[in-house]
């Protein structure tokens, strides 16, 4: 597989230094992308430079994934409008061990000659001195040439601070630092980091001390991905799409890939999917004839609750769906298991009686009206007349009268009852 052109295809390539095609095409060759440490788990919008590392080892050469645990420290000023809070130590190791377990999921670490390794750079920070650091790299680099880069030049009309103006050099002396202790010849990255990759490449040559040294590195990026509408990708209402399913369930996850508006899912099924071409340009085709069934949309969010979750996770999340969404039946519900409950009912109100007001209430209506404290009908004659119009169902079965008693309805879980007011689904929990 060549590299450069599987990103082509894929619409993956936004920029790349000369030369950087004949050295990939040339011999295996190192190559790395950066991840600051900023949170416990990495989001989605840090998969397209994942999926980088994920085709460059596919295509036979070596990925090394560098948490920043020094330049996590600072944070990166690139395109932000106003400079970040400083995270502690024990936060910074906290956020790394979540991430590696992350890129694990992703990157094979023992597949021989190419196998993925993980550095971090407050390995080597961690030892330099400042005025070490001035001599090692500052002074290979002008203010002008720092100053021209458009992370910068974007902040210079609200402030930046000179914390934040150091950070291209920073992330310049890991690239010379890994060019010269792990071989590496390649950064890559998202296309805002190109002045920060392209100043670690200019490190590099005026540390060399020849021409010949530009061409020893390189630099290659991808494009920032948007939605069709215009708006950043990666966020909902809610805010980041997260991989760790503490952070987002798996059923939110899939969710969010399933809602994906259907001019942006071919971009998406390039840039995510393991697909092929011909894979995914039938995909199109069987959309295109069927929109309303959303094939696009399915694929690409099974692949991806699979991949990052796992195979009962996405069956989970496909009976979460049928329960809330689909014609799911009593033995359905029967059938969740206890520790799928949370999963599936995360995002479905909740009310919580005791087992004395279970055992003392009377009737169905009293229930879904006085007990719950009309947090699912407002008062018993509404409930009533929702009864009589069939508009009421407990587990998945219809209520057929507004005197039914409550023992004709088994707990689910000898503890829980769904009640389905139209579309819309309220659990009970006994506790």
């Amino acid at each position: 597989m060549d590299f450069v052109e599987e990103l082509r295809w894929r619409g993956m390539l936004h920029d790349m230094m000369p030369g950087t095609h004949e050295q990939l095409k040339k011999e295996m060759t190192a190559g790395y992308i950066g991840f600051d440490p900023t949170a416990s788990s990495l989001h989605i919008g840090n998969l397209a430079t994942i999926m980088l590392l994920v085709h460059f080892q596919r295509a036979g050469h070596k990925p090394f994934a560098l948490i920043g645990g020094a330049t996590g420290m600072i944070g990166d000023p690139s395109f932000k409008a106003s400079e970040r809070s400083f995270l502690d130590e024990d936060t910074l190791r906290i956020n790394q061990e979540g991430i590696r377990k992350q890129l694990e999921q992703f990157l094979d670490f023992d597949c021989g000659e190419n196998s993925a390794e993980m550095v971090n750079n407050y390995d080597w920070f961690k030892d330099i001195g400042f005025l070490q650091f001035l001599r090692e790299a500052g002074k290979f680099l002008s203010v002008n040439y720092m100053m021209s880069k458009d992370s910068v030049k974007k902040r210079l009309e609200t402030g930046i601070s000179f914390t934040e103006f150091s950070y291209q050099l920073l992330q310049g002396y890991d690239f010379y630092h890994l060019y010269k202790n792990k071989n590496i010849r390649l950064q890559m990255g998202g296309s805002d980091q190109w002045g920060n990759i392209t100043t670690g490449t200019e490190i590099i040559r005026r540390k060399e001390g020849d021409e010949e040294g530009y061409f020893k590195a390189y630099a290659l990026t991808t494009p920032l991905l948007t939605k069709s509408d215009g708006s950043k990708f990666g966020k909902s209402e809610g805010g980041n799409i997260w991989l760790d399913a503490e952070k987002t369930s798996p059923y939110e996850f899939y969710q969010f890939w399933l809602n994906q508006a259907d001019e942006d899912l071919p971009r998406y099924l390039r840039v995510f999917s393991f697909k092929n071409k011909e894979e995914i340009e039938a995909l199109e085709t069987s959309h295109a004839a069927e929109p309303h069934l959303r094939i696009m949309q399915k694929a690409l969010a099974s692949e991806l609750t699979i991949r990052i979750h796992s195979e009962r996770a996405y069956q989970t999340v496909l009976k979460a769906s049928e329960v809330l969404f689909g014609k799911a039946t009593l033995e359905t519900l029967q059938s969740i298991e206890a520790d799928e409950f949370d999963t599936i009912f995360a995002g479905v109100p909740q009310t919580e009686i005791t087992k004395a007001e279970w055992s003392e209430t009377a009737n169905i209506t009293d229930l879904i009206s006085t007990v719950t404290k009309s947090e699912i009908y407002a008062s018993k004659g509404e409930a009533r007349r929702a009864i009589q119009q069939n508009a009421v169902s407990v587990n998945k079965v219809k209520v057929t009268s507004a005197e039914q008693v409550l023992s004709d309805f088994s707990l689910l879980q000898d503890r829980f009852l769904l009640i389905s007011k139209g579309k819309k689904n309220h659990l009970v929990r006994v506790v």
